[in-house]
């Protein structure tokens, strides 16, 4: 009986562990994610070409509370919620070249465009990317 007290936590572990952990499943965080883009020359689409960018996507945490009452006073009692958000943003970013080619080989060129190399998350605020 004594076994069976102290194997039933382990097992009860066993069956409440996920069998699969996804993506999605990590809990907050900004994440590197990996995209194709494909440039052209003009509407066309005669010269062309291709290159794998990072964007940063996820989530990060936030919290909102009710203002101290130095704030309410200062908003005369208008602002009575204070956030705190933080977003997933880019945090160093690298260019890379785009190699860009019309058909029959006949003239190339290369692009510089820019891509993600690491996020975090930070303060929100409007975009600069």
């Amino acid at each position: 009986m004594k076994v069976l007290v102290l194997l039933l936590p382990v097992v009860l572990l066993v069956l409440l562990t996920p069998f699969s952990w996804s993506y999605e499943g990590l809990g907050p965080g900004c994440h590197l994610y990996p995209f194709n883009v494909t440039i052209r020359s003009d509407q066309r689409g005669t010269c062309r070409g291709a290159h794998v960018v990072h964007a940063c996507v996820g989530y990060c945490e936030s919290s909102a509370f009710p203002s101290r009452y130095s704030v309410l006073l200062a908003s005369n009692f208008t602002h009575n919620i204070t956030s705190a958000s933080r977003c997933c943003t880019i945090s160093k970013l690298a260019k890379v070249k785009v190699r860009v080619e019309c058909p029959g080989g006949s003239h190339h060129d290369n692009i510089e465009m820019l891509t993600a190399k690491a996020c975090r998350c930070d303060m929100c605020h409007k975009s600069r990317f």
